[in-house]
């Protein structure tokens, strides 16, 4: 005869059947999925350019992607530094609050120092927020990168007051003082990693992502054939007058944009060694370096361009998970 009770489920006992103990219950490892792997963000210097690191930040922070370190040079280590500290809103109010007039009420004229400015009101107002915080007391990795004018070192700023390692990192040469740091004199980081990749990578973090200003400003173009012929004469005219206003340079300009070429040139040969698993490139090349008071532009920039990406971000991330 067919025993029909092999054909029929039987029901996992529920506890001891001497002493009614409850079993506890099989936890099945094969259906647990591993936490998504966080990104480290290299974020990079761009003087005005660098409020789009705001938008980029949202971006992520609207995704859900997590940020695991900061490495930021220049503006970037502004950016990133009030990010981690929790102040982004903050700065984000203060960077879309700018006009041109209001600009120069932040900048204070140093006769006789190492910069045309002394960068001390912009201290100030940074100290409304950042007053007492340490880089060793963030939830999270902050690396500053600044330049050493004595001996052209490279110095990561990873302890100590947020605010010097800040102010250090953006002290960009003739516009603002160098910064005196622990018997050190510092300047811009830019001059030396202006995209500081090789930070993170230094601190073994998996996913790198950089946000580099600087890709279409000046082209692929490195060299160009060219004659050394005099000039041509202006024609004559009304505007004769107006065209020679336009192509007028004043020094602080010429100055800012030498740097400029120089940042762009050792980003790129920076990043070709050592590149990141992904780049960000917002299209910033009409956005003049001191043009700090186009900071909605710039953020809604960032934000597009993060938000572009984030598909990218998530195959890397599903990608490291499963191997």
């Amino acid at each position: 005869m067919l025993n029909w009770n092999m054909n029929r489920t039987i029901d996992p006992p529920v506890g001891n059947q001497t002493t009614g103990t409850p079993v506890p219950a099989v936890r099945d490892m094969h259906h647990e999925v591993p936490p998504k792997p966080r990104i480290a963000l290299a974020l990079g210097g761009g003087a005005a350019r660098g409020w789009a690191h705001i938008g980029v930040l949202r971006a992520l922070d609207e995704a859900g992607v997590e940020v695991s370190m900061i490495a930021g040079t220049s503006i970037g280590a502004l950016v990133g530094g009030c990010y981690l500290a929790g102040r982004l809103d903050e700065l984000e109010a203060f960077a879309r609050s700018l006009t041109m007039r209001r600009i120069a009420g932040l900048l204070d004229f140093a006769i006789g120092g190492g910069g045309l400015f002394g960068g001390m009101r912009l201290n100030n107002r940074m100290q409304e927020h950042l007053v007492g915080v340490n880089i060793e007391d963030l939830d999270r990795p902050f690396v500053a990168v600044a330049a050493e004018l004595n001996t052209g070192h490279e110095v990561w700023i990873s302890s100590g007051s947020l605010i010097t390692g800040i102010r250090a990192s953006y002290a960009l040469p003739g516009i603002f003082e160098p910064v005196r740091c622990a018997n050190r004199t510092l300047l811009d980081g830019a001059l030396v990693n202006p995209v500081p990749v090789s930070v993170c990578r230094a601190h073994e973090q998996p996913l790198v992502v950089a946000v580099n200003l600087h890709y279409d400003l000046y082209g692929r173009s490195a060299v160009i054939k060219h004659t050394a012929s005099e000039p041509a004469p202006e024609p004559d005219g009304g505007d004769r007058r107006k065209r020679v206003r336009e192509n007028r340079l004043g020094m602080t300009s010429v100055m800012v944009q030498a740097f400029n070429i120089i940042q762009d040139r050792i980003s790129r040969a920076r990043l070709a060694g050592d590149p990141p698993d992904l780049s960000l490139h917002p299209k910033l090349s009409d956005i003049g370096l001191s043009e700090f008071h186009r900071a909605s532009e710039a953020i809604d920039r960032g934000y597009q361009e993060a938000s572009a990406k984030l598909g990218e971000i998530t195959r890397m991330q599903a990608a490291l998970r499963m191997a």
